[in-house]
């Protein structure tokens, strides 16, 4: 999978964070603890903190293969 830096962050109509890629792609970023525990997402000052932070985009990595 290729690193990709957060470039911001929107809503899914149910309330999920996504993370925009700075290829263009998104990833939800959900905190859904104890499978996913990513308690920053619940605050704007944690976005913000996480902007820059590189996801693995397994879009990305599709592309390319």
């Amino acid at each position: 999978m290729i690193p990709q830096p957060i470039t911001g962050f929107h809503q899914d109509e149910e309330g999920h964070w996504i993370a925009d890629l700075a290829c263009g792609h998104t990833q939800h970023v959900r905190h859904d603890p104890p499978w996913q525990s990513r308690p920053w997402t619940q605050t704007e000052e944690g976005r913000q903190s996480m902007l820059g932070h590189t996801l693995l985009c397994k879009l990305c990595e599709q592309a390319v293969n």
